[in-house]
């Protein structure tokens, strides 16, 4: 395993990115006359690990020669500001074996089973409890103490969870049963801390935990994963004076630093697990098939979906862009008699021009130039199921001609064709164009607008529907994280608090989007704002004026919508129903400002 080796321990290289400084919360901990708090960092780019210092005027020497990035090959000897290091790409006997040759001793072989053994033991307990049972067991059994105590940190204290004696059994234990002083000792140190004889110990004889307990044989190890501590495991012998020896403490060191990564990765597996049944049964009456919302707008959509399902009566969906509008099209074919036929979805606004009335009607080989083949139309591939045209309003006017004909003689005929098909379809057009306005431009046919608006369902925006935006995000959290195999548990109370304050110009697409990258890059267990690039919205909590605060709206709104459009100021205007001049304007102010500051 990939190590860094300082002082004859061995620090091995368990994440993509390690720290390494003075500060005590680095996964290596080093000490030097010019150790910065956090010196450099040992990164896996590219499958090489390359060393980085922290800041320039962190100095780095790799094999005598000063860098500020290197990549490490095995046995580098590294020096990082008086502090010498040395990096192991794999693990090396020592030089003492190496030239005897001589075989392990039989108890170091036998301690080196029980480890084997423990580890697969505790590996294959999927229950939490169990398995630190089966821990504290163990190392009970492996110290000869007559009893053992686990204890977990919470909340800054510490906390007996599991105490077991000799023969296996549970106890009741507190930590009026623990010496406090030695167990501070381990905390502080974060080393393991070994007493042989602790009513007669130069350090902790006077201590009031040591006298009132009569301790003999004391060992205190901390359980630590990736610099946090997760609690300690203590040992004792009140009978025994000098039961426990520096090759005891050596094999529980080693048995513990096992248990730590085997106890974090069930801790955390169980979180996820009472996290999913929390959302599970907060989920419960809040779905409405693949769709999650529990405000009164999509309680709305949901009556009026469950109402035009059973008919066969066209539907147009209405909503700002990425509020769901397929999800309901599909939730209405789901629901219809026509759920055995297929289900087509056409976006309009990405089709070419051009290629518009072939994918809607098809055309025959020879049609124009590049029908090399018969093509089957979107109207012909939905035959007995649902057709669904996403952003209707992007159909040019002498396309619209040709649908409203198809709509009405329930027939299509391919380009290059002259007879017609007869279709048996549904139709559920969707738009966040407004449509009224589109025919006062001369931009869309009222008479197609009558034909596919028999009964029109209006999505609400994700920014209108209350506490929604927090149990979708739960919802999409617990998928991603299983879908990318991410130990993510939930959400920080900082995301919690953004996600409610964002205002979510994209909808659930934006949603959707932010939590993917967020799953995948986040850090910890939790996702927070700043995984969700969201910490801004925290932080901005000032009061303004009433006036000030409509005008850093609008800008700021104005500046989500240009992004999500990627710079298109017609769409943008378009989108937020104002004429194009308006976005216009608001760039030659912001080219002002900008002119005005660097000036």
């Amino acid at each position: 395993m990939p190590s860094l080796v300082t002082g004859g321990r061995p620090h091995p290289i368990m994440r993509k990115l390690t720290s390494i400084g003075s500060d005590p919360d680095n996964d290596v901990v080093i000490q030097g006359p010019d150790v910065a708090p956090t010196h450099a960092h040992v990164r896996l780019e590219g499958g090489r690990f390359v060393l980085v210092a922290n800041s320039r005027a962190n100095v780095i020497c790799v094999n005598g020669r000063k860098t500020r990035k290197h990549p490490l090959e095995h046995a580098d000897d590294i020096d990082l500001g008086g502090a010498t290091l040395r990096f192991n790409l794999w693990d090396e006997p020592t030089t003492i074996e190496v030239e005897r040759h001589a075989p392990l001793p039989e108890d170091q072989l036998q301690a080196y089973r029980r480890l084997l053994a423990f580890s697969i033991s505790l590996a294959q307990r999927q229950d939490v409890g169990s398995m630190l049972e089966a821990l504290m067991d163990e190392v009970v059994a492996l110290t000869g103490a007559d009893k053992g105590f686990l204890l977990m940190t919470d909340d800054g204290g510490v906390h007996v969870h599991t105490a077991r004696n000799l023969n296996r059994e549970s106890i009741a234990a507190t930590l009026d049963h623990v010496s406090d002083s030695i167990i501070s000792r381990a905390i502080e140190t974060r080393e393991p801390v070994i007493v042989s004889d602790a009513l007669n110990d130069t350090v902790f004889h006077a201590s009031a935990s040591v006298m009132q307990l009569k301790l003999c044989s004391v060992m205190c190890v901390p359980l630590l994963f990736s610099g946090e501590l997760l609690g300690l495991l203590y040992v004792g012998n009140d009978n025994v004076v000098n039961l426990f020896e520096e090759q005891h403490l050596l094999v529980l060191a080693v048995f513990a630093s096992q248990a730590a990564l085997l106890v974090q990765h069930a801790m955390q597996r169980a979180a996820l697990t009472q996290d999913n049944a929390r959302l599970r049964e907060a989920l419960v009456g809040k779905r409405f098939g693949s769709i999650v919302g529990s405000c009164d707008g999509m309680k709305a959509v949901f009556r009026k979906v469950e109402k035009v399902a059973a008919t066969d009566i066209g539907v147009l969906v209405l909503g700002e862009t990425g509020t769901g509008k397929e999800l309901i099209a599909r939730e209405i074919h789901r629901r219809s008699p026509r759920v055995d036929g297929p289900f087509v979805a056409v976006n309009c606004g990405a089709i070419p021009e051009n290629l518009m009335e072939s994918e809607l009607f098809g055309h025959r080989r020879g049609a124009f130039t590049g029908a090399v083949e018969n093509k089957v139309g979107s109207f012909a591939a939905a035959n007995k199921g649902t057709l669904f045209l996403d952003e209707i309003g992007e159909m040019p006017v002498h396309l619209q001609v040709k649908l409203l004909r198809a709509i009405q003689e329930k027939s299509v005929t391919r380009v290059g064709d002259s007879k017609p098909t007869p279709v048996d379809l549904r139709l559920v057009v969707a738009t966040n164009v407004d449509l009224e306005e589109a025919i006062r431009q001369g931009r869309f046919r009222d008479d197609l607008y009558y034909r596919i608006n028999v009964i029109s369902i209006d999505l609400p925006p994700l920014r209108a529907r209350d506490d929604d935006v927090v149990l979708i995000a739960r919802f999409l959290l617990e998928k991603y994280a299983e879908d990318y195999g991410r130990p993510i548990t939930g959400f920080s109370n900082d995301a919690v608090i953004a996600l409610r304050k964002h205002l979510w110009p994209g909808n659930i697409r934006e949603l959707e989007n932010r939590l993917k990258k967020a799953v995948v890059l986040a850090d910890g267990p939790r996702i927070t704002s700043v995984d969700l690039d969201l910490d801004d919205d925290v932080l901005t909590g000032r009061v303004l004026p009433l006036a000030e605060a409509k005008d850093a709206f609008q800008r700021r709104y104005i500046d989500e919508v240009l992004a999500l459009n990627e710079g298109n100021r017609t769409k943008t205007a378009r989108d937020l129903g104002v004429d194009p001049r308006t976005i216009f304007r608001h760039l030659e102010k912001l080219r002002d400002e900008a002119d005005e500051v660097d000036a």
